[in-house]
């Protein structure tokens, strides 16, 4: 019982042991956490005028020490290395050395000198990195849908039953009021500023040829394809990044369920079966933006207008249309679930992949806009 109160007092003895004798600073006895704090104030102010630039820390007596003690030490050696005293720590016990190393703040790894690459190594780099990274994997990625989208047209077993009818909804008939009120603002902008050219040549009744040829080659499929990029795309996109985050794209996995076939498939198939129909409303609403213009501005009335139409709407700018709608659509839930696929960084990368998706959708479908084009009309 009286060791175990002397220990007890030893413990809570709150005057370090120590001494200074010369250029050296003798620890001995015990230096802990009720003693560290005491220990430094009184050794500070002792070496405040100390000359000599070397101190030695002499630890041959010293019994006990734990983590406080160790900080202790290597604040005072901090604090006099910064007034240009070198301090070095001496005839440390095995006991106390093995502590010093394992409660002493380890240095930072100094800093490797990375190469830097040359302007057109860093191309060579960037363009590498691209086709690897983005490129080839969106063309895996594309061809892997499209097998099982092929595959389950035969198939239908396979397919979560009224999925492809919720996507459908969800990607395209949700979508109609606002694809069918910006066409028509569009086919009536087109032909109001028209008129006011065409006028001036009296060749007012070319107003029809310019907005059905233009609505129907031409700005019905891209406005429907951008709408739906912004609106559905992202949707997308947010939905297969969420499931990548939450892991349920994992849990797919583990469950032997292929996730493309699970999750994207059914998008495809929503998709290219409503956005033809949503490209023939934007069609129609833009036309009838384009007759309302031409009937208030350049008196060409409704009954007019709708027989013009016959000498210049073709069955080849109708299937045109379509096949670019197709396209377009392919390519909105392509990469809509390529970026979804590629989130890493947890909510803050599902806000991340939605905005890269919906941007590199419209690019993507501006780009097919063109090269069809050129298809189509060369």
């Amino acid at each position: 019982m009286q060791k175990k109160e002397k220990e007890q007092a030893q413990e809570n003895k709150s005057q370090p042991e120590y001494f200074i004798e010369g250029n050296t600073l003798f620890l001995y006895d015990s230096l802990k956490f009720n003693q560290a704090g005491q220990f430094v104030l009184e050794a500070l102010k002792k070496l405040k005028k100390h000359k000599s630039k070397v101190l030695v820390v002499n630890l041959k007596n010293l019994k006990d020490i734990d983590s406080a003690g160790v900080t202790a030490i290597n604040y005072l050696k901090n604090k006099l290395t910064k007034k240009g005293i070198n301090v070095r720590i001496d005839d440390a016990p095995e006991s106390i050395s093995k502590k010093l190393e394992l409660f002493s703040m380890q240095k930072p790894p100094a800093e490797i000198q990375t190469f830097k690459p040359s302007f057109l190594e860093s191309i060579g780099q960037n363009l590498y990195s691209f086709f690897s990274d983005y490129f080839m994997r969106f063309l895996y990625l594309a061809a892997d849908v499209f097998y099982w989208s092929i595959n389950d047209l035969f198939n239908s077993k396979a397919r979560r039953k009224g999925e492809v009818v919720n996507q459908a909804i969800l990607i395209g008939v949700n979508a109609t009021l606002i694809v069918v009120v910006m066409s028509f603002i569009i086919g009536l902008v087109i032909a109001l500023q028209s008129s006011a050219q065409l006028r001036h040549f009296g060749a007012d009744i070319f107003i029809v040829d310019l907005t059905v040829i233009a609505m129907m080659a031409q700005m019905g499929p891209l406005i429907t394809a951008i709408l739906v990029a912004g609106r559905s795309g992202s949707a997308i996109a947010a939905e297969v990044a969420t499931m990548k985050v939450t892991a349920e794209l994992d849990a797919l996995k583990t469950m032997g369920i292929n996730s493309v076939r699970f999750v994207i498939v059914p998008k495809i198939y929503g998709c290219l079966s409503t956005i033809p129909f949503l490209t023939i409303l934007a069609n129609i609403a833009g036309i009838a933006g384009g007759m309302v213009a031409a009937n208030i501005f350049l008196d060409i009335t409704p009954e007019i207008f709708i027989n013009r139409m016959g000498h210049s709407l073709y069955n080849k700018d109708i299937i045109t249309s379509i096949i670019k709608s197709l396209v377009y659509g392919s390519l909105i839930v392509l990469t809509g679930s390529f970026f979804g696929l590629r989130v890493k960084e947890g909510a803050e990368g599902v806000g991340k992949s939605t905005t890269i998706a919906v941007v590199v959708a419209i690019s993507l479908v501006i780009i097919a806009d063109s090269i069809l084009g050129l298809i189509f009309y060369t």
